[in-house]
């Protein structure tokens, strides 16, 4: 049984209705909605013909019908391929502008603080991960005394971005320490890749150092090998939700492992992708996973996504994520307001 014009239609309107209020659509209701252009005898007939090719089912034994998973898939792979279609409102565009304006330039910061936005504005989750490239690297260190017994060591990365970590030193530090440690590390750890951090090269820093400085060099190179991490915010709008809540201890389990969280939220090239619960492993029932890519300048590229019920917004939702992710990677590069597009 093919799919023409009118049954696609109608499972659209399923799809719109059955996101506003989670309840079965039957034949009375889709007929309001098509301005009682299509009888609902019609109606029926394709619901019936659209729930035999597994695109819809029936919950109880109304007449009402709600999308299957199959259903879902079928709408979004149509939908999406025409996600440039979908307008952002002026009013949508100028709030998300204000939102960016007071958030932290630091990438770490950045990327945390916009899928926080991200999530209050749509009142659903969302995660974003920071930005990352197969060639980022420490480009300089700095180190300071911040107390008498306390380091902190700053990394600036190749991309612009500053790391920090705390290292305590149990026989004092002083300013001197810093400067000595500095240039040991700009020498031996700066346009290293994670990988080069052995155990031969750890041995060879701690040997050119005083044995009470060894927490400062490990703190160091552990900022070397800092992978891209993956913020979820909004994770109470899931438990609000009673689509997914029964899913929320999955899903932060597997952010808790950011290399997890990154593989769950990535996107298919660099457009818009939603991804089922039912097709990822583990299987997360009813949820669907919205991502867009976002590209930070000079090779970076990191991910935003909305998290909530497979019955989510979509039309409205796509526009204003596709918009955060050109926001966010504008803001990551640097870009001022007057140079977006």
């Amino acid at each position: 049984m093919a799919m023409d014009r009118r049954k696609q239609r109608i499972l659209e309107a399923i799809v719109a209705l059955y996101a506003a209020d989670g309840e079965p659509v039957g034949s009375g209701l889709l007929a309001n909605y098509f301005d009682m252009a299509v009888s609902s005898a019609t109606l029926r007939n394709e619901m019936a013909a659209l729930t035999r090719l597994g695109l819809l089912e029936q919950p109880h034994t109304s007449a009402g019908r709600v999308p299957s998973p199959q259903g879902y898939r079928y709408y979004l792979d149509h939908l999406l391929s025409a996600a440039g279609s979908f307008t952002l409102s002026a009013q949508d565009r100028e709030q998300i502008d204000d939102l960016f304006t007071s958030m932290d330039a630091e990438p770490e910061k950045l990327a945390q603080s916009a899928a926080r936005a991200l999530a209050d504005y749509t009142g659903m989750a969302a995660a974003a991960t920071t930005p990352q490239a197969d060639d980022l690297c420490i480009a300089h260190f700095e180190v300071v005394q911040v107390g008498r017994y306390t380091a902190a060591v700053l990394a600036v990365t190749s991309a612009g971005g500053v790391r920090t970590r705390v290292a305590r030193v149990a026989d004092g530090f002083t300013r001197a320490d810093a400067q000595t440690l500095a240039a040991l590390l700009n020498r031996s750890l700066t346009f290293v890749v994670p990988e080069d951090v052995t155990d031969g090269l750890t041995a060879e820093l701690l040997a050119a150092t005083e044995s009470r400085l060894a927490p400062v060099v490990r703190a160091a190179e552990a900022l070397v090998r800092t992978r891209p991490q993956v913020y979820l915010e909004g994770a109470q709008y899931l438990a609000q939700n009673k689509d997914v809540r029964k899913e929320l201890g999955l899903l932060l389990e597997i952010f808790s492992d950011s290399g997890a969280g990154r593989t769950l939220i990535e996107p298919q090239g660099n457009r818009v992708t939603a991804t089922l619960g039912e097709d990822v492993r583990p299987e997360l029932p009813g949820v669907c996973i919205v991502s867009k890519r976002y590209l930070a300048g000079g090779g970076l590229t990191g991910t935003v996504a909305l998290i909530g019920s497979n019955r989510m917004a979509y039309q409205h939702l796509i526009p204003i994520l596709d918009y955060f992710a050109s926001k966010l990677g504008q803001s990551m590069s640097g870009k001022k307001q007057e140079e977006q597009v």
